[in-house]
């Protein structure tokens, strides 16, 4: 039977009860030929606060123009999105993880009210690519996400720069090694222009893990925010979007177990952000589609790292772009037999298919090969044991360090632990413990790039570590240990960590352990009572009162009454 491409909006244009309706979209131009198309969403984050995604306008307007070119009426509308660049540090951090919900939510409620038979969703910072996503498959028609692109690299005395020599510059700063002319300097040349954060952060990790998902079309992600190809990208899209629109081609004929599979591999191949775990496990819970922490450290141990790129490596996202873009990422994989090969992407050609057309500029040093991978498994790794029994997320693509033990040094939330890095209060061999900083304790479970760079930008990256119920930037670099579950908030183990208590990091056998005797430690647990929450109305408090655990993708869920 054929798919009737109006199915869902006609309920809001068509008879003789939609008059009202009809009357109040004539008022803003749509006229009686538009509304007889199908109803397009174009779900756009576009906001005056960052770089990030602040080519959205432009982008979109391509978008709806291939939409009305094959048939559609696209009808635009906004959501919020948050700078974890801009926030990063204060309380506003906090806000960052919880936007991902907010950004889902408003694109499902938009989708719903409206009846859109299809949507574009245009995102670019790093949680409007997981909450636009996630609103998609909630909605589950016909629709994928695309993404604005990253910055290209900012120029400084001669080197390439990223956002992240900024965050490490300021450690340099508080150490003497950097004078305040030199940081001024650098924080001018950062940042050149609009676009995503430059290396495989978050935002190019998970728009990259979106293209092997098959929740973005493949080839779309790579070229930066300001190439004139963009233009072309998103007029390209808005036909794609009418084409899986007459095709009845929605998220859940395309994601799969296999598929999800296919994202963390990418994730693992490029050194990719540890934000990928918390944002993949909650797309996958959105699906329908069981996944667990466990699986990243599995697909990681299989996959090595092909692409050499920051914070680990040497190259941008732009440079990945111009040795052939994330679709040689893919080919490479699919060739070793480390991808699904079947699964399918939004042109319903599968992932093996749309990687095949790659190629690859001569002579480039960026993506390598699976039979010289820059290392043999992948960077994501999963830490269980005492003091994180419920698991938590290492990224080991930058260093080298497999084991460490050392005191901890205990800070209540994160301003306290930037106030002693940044006074040379943390000494070589000390474990940096930040606790309440997770889902509930936050709330928002905040991420500690400042705190990390600076430690790495004093020369201590190296020779600490940091453990923390919180998150990392996919900047972070260094033996830094997140997402600890169970979390403080929530009566975990690192609640009850003392100043000077022994901590064990073991990669190679995956333990992250409080080293103390099993008698002291349920003693404390006896001891200890939650604190209040820290915020008691408002989202915020909404937020805390329903986010499930790290370990499981920090979504939100209903709590109904007993």
């Amino acid at each position: 039977m054929a798919y009737d491409p109006k199915t869902r909006s006609a309920a809001i244009t068509n008879g003789r009860e939609r008059a009202p309706a009809r009357a109040m979209l004539k008022a803003i131009g749509f006229t009686d030929e538009d509304l007889a198309r199908p109803l397009v969403g174009v779900a756009n984050t576009w906001i005056e606060t960052m770089p990030c995604n602040f080519n959205l306008r432009r982008l979109a307007e391509q978008v709806k123009a291939g939409i009305r070119a094959a048939g559609g009426t696209p009808m635009e509308f906004n959501t919020i999105a948050i700078s974890d660049g801009v926030v990063m540090g204060t309380e506003g951090m906090k806000t960052s993880l919880i936007s991902r919900e907010v950004i889902a939510d408003s694109i499902e409620l938009v989708g719903r009210g409206y009846l859109f038979d299809a949507m574009v969703c245009l995102a670019a910072c790093d949680k409007t690519l997981p909450g636009t996503a996630m609103g998609l498959v909630r909605l589950d028609i016909p629709g994928f996400v695309l993404y604005g692109g990253t910055i290209l690299p900012g120029k400084f005395r001669g080197r390439d720069v990223t956002i992240l020599d900024v965050f490490e510059a300021v450690g340099a700063n508080a150490a003497g090694l950097m004078s305040d002319d030199e940081l001024r300097e650098l924080e001018s040349v950062a940042c050149p222009g609009p676009g995503a954060c430059g290396g495989q952060f978050t935002a190019n990790t998970m728009a990259t893990a979106l293209e092997f998902l098959g929740l973005s079309p493949m080839n779309t992600a790579s070229a930066p925010a300001i190439d004139p190809r963009k233009d072309a990208i998103g007029f390209a899209a808005g036909k794609l979007v009418m084409e899986m629109l007459s095709a009845g081609r929605t998220p859940s004929s395309i994601l799969t177990r296999q598929s999800f599979e296919n994202a963390i591999a990418s994730v693992a191949a490029t050194g990719g952000s540890t934000n990928a775990v918390l944002h993949l496990l909650a797309i996958a819970h959105e699906a329908g589609v069981p996944l667990t922490i466990d699986d990243f450290d599995t697909i990681s141990r299989r996959t090595p790292i092909i692409a050499d790129l920051k914070p680990g490596g040497r190259y941008t996202a732009y440079d990945v772009d111009r040795a052939g873009g994330t679709i040689l990422i893919a080919k490479r994989l699919a060739e070793a037999g480390l991808l699904h090969q079947e699964a399918l992407t939004p042109s319903g050609r599968t992932i093996l298919e749309e990687a095949k057309v790659a190629v690859e500029t001569p002579g480039q040093t960026v993506i390598t090969t699976v039979e010289r991978p820059l290392k043999a498994q992948g960077g994501l790794v999963i830490l269980k044991g005492n003091l994180s029994p419920e698991g938590c997320v290492v990224k080991i693509a930058g260093h080298e360090r497999m084991y460490h033990r050392g005191p901890a040094r205990v800070f209540e939330r994160e301003e306290a632990a930037m106030a002693a890095v940044t006074s040379r209060q943390i000494r070589p061999g000390d474990v940096v413990v930040i606790r309440y900083e997770g889902p509930v304790g936050g709330p928002g479970m905040r991420e500690m790039l400042g705190v990390t760079a600076a430690l790495v930008g004093e020369g201590l990256g190296e020779v600490v570590a940091l453990v923390t119920d919180g998150r990392f930037s996919g900047a972070t670099r260094g033996l830094m240990v997140g997402h600890v579950a169970p979390e403080a908030a929530r009566g975990g183990l690192i609640a009850i960590v003392q100043e000077g208590d022994p901590i064990i990091i073991d990669i190679e056998n995956r333990l992250l352990t409080l080293d103390l005797p099993e008698a002291v430690i349920r003693a404390r647990l006896a001891a200890w009572s939650p604190p209040p929450p820290r915020y008691t109305r408002g989202v915020m408090a909404k937020y805390a009162a329903s986010v499930s655990s790290a370990a499981t993708g920090a979504v939100t869920a209903p709590v109904w009454p007993s």
